[in-house]
Formats: C-alpha cells, structure tokens, sequence
C-alpha cells in the first residue's frame, strides 16, 4: 500500500480484521462454548460437559499445530474454558462456567468507556500501532473524535452481554447463558462491524505519508 493510499479507516479496518482472527478464529471461539451448552442440556453433568469442551479445544490446537498456522486464537479459547473449567470445578456449579466471560466482558468494557471520558479512546492505540508512534494520533482532535465514536461502537457488545448474562447467571439458568453466549458472540462482532463499516466509509482521514509502517 502506499503512502496515499493510506487512511485511518484502511488501518483501523485492517487491524480490527486481525485481533479477532477471521471467521476461523471466531468459529474457534464458539466450538467450546457451543459443545458444553449442548452436553449440558442432554446429561446435566458438569463434568462431562467441560470435558468434551476441552477435548475440543485441544483437537482444535492440536490441528493449528500440524498445519503449521498461528495459533494464537484456538489457544485464547483453550486458555478461557481452562480457566472457566477451573471455577466451576471449585464451585460445583455449571453456570460458573460462563462467569469469566461475564467479568471480562464487564472489565473491556469499562476500560474502554473509561478510555474515551479521559479522551486517549482504545481505537486511537490500534492507529498507532500501525503508524509507529503510539501517541501522535492524539494531537488531530478529528481523528480523536473519530476514535471515541468507534471506541463506543466496539463498548456497545460488551454492554449488551453484561446486561443480558449477569441476570442469566444470577438466576441459574445455564442453558440459556450458553444460548445467548454464543447469540451475543459473533452476531454482535458482525453487527459492530457493519455500523463501524459504515462509519468508516463515510470518512477518509489520511495518515500522514511516511508515518505507516511500510
């Protein structure tokens, strides 16, 4: 890409694209989730349930690994139903195997809103990863304004899952935390992305040449 054709969106789109993995990564995401919640409903054994989720995962690595391809992502999954494993076991209750993700999604979106009242917005970093200096983003207040509405775009699913699951999770029901886990998953992502799309396509704010990493 060269310099011209260089842009904020391009960036912002480009990096968003590779922090969430592709439609691989989010299909790595949902298997374990997927499994337990129908293991779950047909036997009502926790353990069984968090085994065949795990088993899943590693296969999941295992393939990564022999195909020689990044495994970062599958890896995110295996680490987060490890640890989902981990509380529940010590609890003994099933629900609990969705309340990481309860508190992460909570604690991301916190950050974020927290990032946009100070005015650094989360989205202003990806930029300069890209551009080579973390900061200097900051100094264009349009490309802030513009990092703070898509920042909030990027909050808004981490919201909705809160407002949705905690209740789930506090009334026990774990089939339907596992149903709306993977509703709120990536059909949120999507929708996010589209809005942000959207935005996106109605700016164009050039990065200055010779600041994108080549």
């Amino acid at each position: 890409m060269t310099p011209e054709a260089v842009t904020v969106e391009a960036v912002v789109r480009a990096q968003l694209a590779k922090a969430f993995g592709g439609r691989r990564g989010i299909v790595e995401g949902a298997v374990p989730t997927v499994l337990f919640t129908v293991c779950w409903i047909i036997s009502h054994d926790l353990r069984t349930s968090l085994t065949v989720s795990i088993a899943a995962a590693v296969l999941m690595l295992l393939v990564r690994l022999l195909q020689r391809s990044t495994t970062q992502f599958v890896f995110n999954a295996l680490f987060g139903i490890g640890i989902a494993a981990f509380i529940a076991s010590r609890t003994g209750e099933a629900r609990d195997v969705f309340l990481p993700g309860i508190l992460l999604n909570a604690g991301t979106g916190t950050i974020m809103i927290v990032s946009i009242l100070v005015g650094w917005p989360l989205v202003g970093f990806l930029i300069g990863s890209a551009t080579g200096d973390p900061t200097a983003w900051h100094d264009d207040r349009a490309l802030v304004k513009l990092c703070s509405r898509l920042t909030w775009v990027l909050v808004a699913p981490n919201i909705i899952r809160v407002a949705i699951q905690l209740p789930l999770w506090a009334t026990d029901h774990v089939a339907l935390l596992g149903s709306a886990k993977l509703a709120l998953g990536w059909p949120l992502y999507v929708a996010s992305f589209a809005v942000m799309a959207w935005m996106l396509g109605r700016d164009r704010t050039p990065i200055e040449p010779g600041q994108a990493d080549s």
